[in-house]
């Protein structure tokens, strides 16, 4: 039996995330299906990580098992039969034991904010109408605060099965573009929680409006208590960007 990696990148805008749910198709879904159109036989794949409904991806990961080597122009075909908002980048032979999600030693996610109202700013950024009203600076205070704590169960959304709340954070801050009419949001982590790159936007914004304090968002993480007021932004800005492994360069 071997082995393969799936490098693939998605526009997740009319999904229900990677898994499907009751109310939508997932990514996993589509290609699985896709998959059995060119094998013949039903393959599962198990990704990197499972993401939102609407969030998007530039660097996803997902692993499969077939017995043999893979038909000639594979990838090609693949693609061909795969919607547009989906995209297969390469198809990578590993050792039978790697694993997409286990094997992940660090992810890095953005959250885009478009400041101006522009029909063609792109599928992966969120029109923020009080963007006048943001300050860059205490927006990167309050990102940068989160990098003293390894713990984060207040920007973790309730009904996860997740069996820890810690999480090593190795970058969190907010850059502007050079027109200054995008605010974005960079944050790498070993792992990251349900919802809580969205949270934790949420609360940047929150604090940078003065509808929150830097002491309620420390005392929140100091105590792991729910942090009084909190927002989840909407999906649409939020991309998976990269996922890194010890065996793939």
């Amino acid at each position: 039996m071997m082995r393969y990696f799936l490098q693939l990148s998605y526009n997740g805008a009319n999904y229900s995330g990677w898994q499907s749910q009751p109310n939508g198709m997932g990514i996993q879904e589509v290609i699985e299906d896709k998959l059995q159109t060119l094998l013949r036989e039903h393959v599962e794949i198990l990704g990197c990580g499972r993401t939102d409904a609407g969030v998007h991806a530039t660097g996803f990961y997902a692993h499969f098992d077939w017995p043999e080597a893979l038909p000639d122009h594979f990838l090609m075909r693949l693609n061909k039969l795969l919607p547009k908002e989906i995209a297969i980048q390469g198809i990578l032979p590993v050792h039978p034991e790697a694993h997409a999600r286990f094997d992940a030693r660090q992810r890095r996610y953005k959250y885009q904010i478009q400041l101006t109202k522009d029909p063609l700013a792109g599928a992966q950024t969120w029109f923020y109408p009080y963007g006048h009203k943001l300050d860059l600076v205490i927006m990167n205070d309050a990102a940068k605060l989160l990098l003293q704590y390894g713990e984060f169960a207040p920007f973790c959304k309730s009904g996860t099965d997740a069996m820890t709340r810690k999480c090593h954070l190795k970058e969190s801050f907010w850059v502007r573009d050079r027109s200054g009419t995008k605010l974005t949001y960079w944050v790498t982590s070993d792992r990251f929680l349900r919802g809580m790159i969205r949270l934790i936007v949420g609360m940047c914004l929150k604090v940078s409006e003065g509808k929150m304090t830097l002491n309620d968002v420390k005392r929140a993480m100091d105590d792991q208590s729910q942090l009084e007021g909190s927002w989840s932004v909407p999906a649409d800005g939020l991309t998976l960007c990269e996922v890194k492994y010890p065996y793939i360069s």
